[in-house]
């Protein structure tokens, strides 16, 4: 992994670069059910304003995870659903577990107890990611949603935060 890889909070500034990593993931057709990049204000309305991470190499964001509310519940204000995206020419060089370390750290920092991810159930290596920083498989969805007219499960994980008790 390069070594002057930086993690940093991102800003609507960033978005332009963000959107376009985004829409290499939804290429990918297993990162998400979504079919188009949001407008920077709807993705912005969407996701929790902190625990906005870049990953940055040669002043190139390459990679980026966020947190979005699962519910507007008072009771599950500090429970949040990860989006991580690396961007296709810097995968599998770590930028993910670096990545998502920060954004479990940073999450704790600002209260957050319990991390949760629906990742599409072919997606073994963000699974294996995932599990790799502690979250574990609690189940699945079972054909929860069409994506090309192909019906897809979705492997649900979550991380239990051992710092908040």
């Amino acid at each position: 992994m390069n070594e002057s890889l930086q993690i940093a909070h991102f800003t609507q500034a960033d978005w332009p670069e963000i959107a376009e990593i985004y829409k290499e993931g939804i290429a990918t057709g297993i990162a998400t059910f979504e079919t188009v990049v949001p407008f920077w204000e709807t993705w912005d309305a969407s996701h929790h304003k902190s625990c906005r991470l870049k990953a940055v190499s040669a002043h190139k964001i390459v990679g980026w995870a966020a947190l979005s509310p699962t519910s507007k519940r008072e009771v599950y204000k500090g429970v949040a659903e990860v989006s991580i995206y690396i961007t296709s020419t810097y995968r599998n060089l770590g930028i993910g577990a670096l990545l998502l370390s920060k954004l479990i750290e940073e999450s704790e920092a600002v209260g957050f107890w319990t991390l949760q991810a629906g990742i599409f159930s072919n997606n073994q290596a963000s699974i294996k990611l995932h599990k790799s920083l502690g979250f574990r498989e609690i189940g699945y969805r079972e054909k929860i949603g069409k994506l090309n007219d192909i019906w897809y499960d979705n492997t649900i994980l979550e991380r239990r935060s051992k710092t908040i008790l």
